[in-house]
């Protein structure tokens, strides 16, 4: 149970600063996470790790020469906004391109996602790895689905290391994925974790029994055991791994035994002892091997094994040396200071002047926002109403976290071009949302903004291309496909409305008349399909018969938007009551 706080709220945020505060020599504080305090040679590859507060070491303990060049950093168990990624992965840039790496959780993919696609827009060639070694997440044939425990630790350190050697940015990308794939892990709880504040951990295990299978945010094991000995434990993890072996696995192997918060390092030493001489039995040499608190769940009672299957390209780089504030191996010169200015700095290709086209187009774009706040504040509490049929009620309440904040943001950014005030909408309406439509929403903004960015002049085909854009992100970010239940079912009809009626010779407003109709019937058709991605899948039965909240709510702003073009085109400041979808 964690005791020392000032309020629970900011817990992650203050314990971030006071490791700063005791670790200058190594990193420095951005908004967002943690960079290097240490120069860092122009054209290396960044890595820039990341995710939820509660795991130290990981992410920000592994910043330093040989591993992360920065890390992100979310509150408690949760993922960074894709904002705080991007600020952090544009300081630790150093002109060779960013990788970003993190544990395969649906949030840190929709941010980092989302961060990545904003990067490699402004010309910052950006790739991702997720870490996926859980095996007890996803069976072997759905190896893309697992989750990141603690195989984060191979995964960044040998990106880190290539990186570090001067390795351009295809080839620590290859290696990054060669030692994911070649990374099992297993993890066992004897009782669950307390976040700051609460009376309660977020799991029990019964007296006497092991939760087989944990995650590392607190969820609960997929199976029950009775309590082990220390030599049952070894065999137990290491038969399981042995077991889920990758192909082409040789006979050298890291083994890495992980406290997750409170199992005393006597207990990991014991048990790795015996892990050694099981997996020396099974004809498997342990190279470098690992054993204490490397990524932990706060205070939970618990531990992991991981295997990574080495070849000789990848032992060169596990071998190779470190220096970070958690994790050091092997000797490094020491590096000169960071200046805090090149921390800081703001890179002048930021700076703008608008042109007047891009600030009447950004001024539009506010008044466009207020409408959509206007609407989805009508239709909040029927949007949640709606959400909490099959999921967890907070559609509306989210929308509106998120709109009121892009409108904010719009406004005070207000002046600028439209790409830069949509740019800052999409920032706020992610980073205040938070969650699956909060990613997706912000996203998309952006996107939109990117792709009108700050042009003498506009026409239809920039309007075509804003649609484009806007509905790209969030099919590449959130994967889902027709018939999924989701937002994309109205999301397409949409676009493929837009554009056919606008290379028919349509005016723009015409177009987005017939394309928010289309989104809007839809909507409606939705209540036919069973959910098959999101937290209403579970109950895909309880769904049917009732539209999907997020394609209800496209649709809504879609027809407010339109009726909103179409009155100021024709003078009026009225907005027709009727919109053709409801909640």
């Amino acid at each position: 149970m964690t005791r020392i706080f000032d309020n629970p709220a900011d817990f992650a945020d203050d314990a971030l600063d006071g490791f700063v505060a005791a670790n200058r020599g190594y990193v420095a504080r951005v908004d967002g996470g943690v960079v290097r305090s240490t120069e860092v040679p122009a054209g290396q590859v960044a890595l820039v790790v990341g995710g939820g507060s509660g795991h130290y070491p990981a992410f920000a303990g592994l910043v330093g020469p040989g591993l992360a060049t920065a890390s992100a950093c979310g509150n408690m168990f949760a993922s960074p906004a894709a904002g705080q990624v991007y600020r952090v992965a544009k300081a630790a840039n150093a002109g060779g391109g960013v990788l970003l790496s993190y544990g395969n959780y649906a949030g840190d993919v929709l941010h980092f996602g989302q961060a990545q696609l904003r990067l490699n827009a402004e010309g910052i060639e950006t790739r991702t790895v997720t870490v996926t070694d859980d095996i007890a997440s996803a069976p072997l044939d759905q190896i893309e689905k697992r989750r990141g425990i603690a195989g984060d630790l191979t995964v960044f350190k040998i990106a880190g290391a290539a990186a570090e050697a001067g390795l351009d940015l295809d080839a620590v990308e290859r290696l990054a994925i060669k030692t994911n794939y070649r990374t099992r892990s297993l993890g066992v709880a004897f009782d669950g974790c307390t976040l700051p504040g609460a009376k309660d951990p977020l799991f029990h295990v019964p007296a006497g029994q092991m939760s087989l299978g944990l995650g590392i945010h607190g969820e609960p094991g997929i199976s029950e055991h009775a309590m082990p000995t220390a030599s049952e434990l070894a065999e137990l993890l290491v038969s399981k791994l042995l077991a889920d072996k990758p192909e082409g696995a040789g006979d050298r192997v890291v083994a890495i035994v992980n406290g997750l918060g409170t199992v005393k390092y006597d207990e990991l030493f014991l048990l790795f002892g015996k892990i050694e001489k099981l997996l020396n039995n099974a004809g498997l040499t342990v190279v470098e091997p690992e054993c204490g608190e490397l990524v932990t769940s706060l205070d939970m009672s618990g531990l992991s094994l991981t295997l990574l299957w080495l070849d000789e390209e990848l032992e060169q780089y596990w071998a190779a040396p470190a220096d970070t504030p958690a994790f050091r191996k092997g000797n490094l010169a020491p590096r000169p200071p960071r200046s805090q200015a090149s921390v800081t700095a703001v890179d002048e290709s930021d700076v703008e002047q608008p042109t007047e086209a891009a600030a009447e187009l950004g001024r539009q774009a506010v008044a466009v926002l207020a409408q959509v706040r206007d609407v989805v504040v009508e239709h909040e509490e029927e949007l949640g109403r709606l959400d909490a049929i099959a999921g967890d009620g907070d559609h509306g309440i989210g929308m509106r976290r998120g709109v009121d904040a892009a409108l904010a943001a719009a406004e005070a950014a207000s002046g600028a071009s439209v790409g830069r005030i949509l740019t800052a909408a999409g920032e706020a309406w992610s980073e205040r949302a938070g969650g699956t439509s909060g990613a997706l929403w912000g996203s998309a903004i952006i996107a939109a903004g990117q792709a009108l960015g700050n042009k003498a002049s506009y026409s239809g085909e920039d309007a075509a291309a804003a649609v484009t854009a806007f509905v790209s992100a969030i099919t590449e970010l959130g994967k889902a496909e027709p018939g999924d239940k989701t937002m994309v079912d109205a999301l397409l009809p949409f676009r493929v409305a837009f554009l056919t009626e606008f290379d028919a010779g349509a005016p723009v407003d015409r177009a987005l008349a017939a394309a928010a109709a289309a989104a809007g019937s839809a909507a409606v058709e939705t209540a036919r399909l069973r959910p098959l991605k999101g937290r209403a899948r579970p109950l895909a039965e309880k769904s049917v018969g009732h539209p999907d909240p997020g394609a209800v709510s496209f649709g809504l702003i879609t027809a407010r938007i339109s009726q909103h073009i179409d009155s100021r085109l024709r003078g009026s400041q009225a907005v027709p009551a009727g919109n053709g979808v409801q909640a």
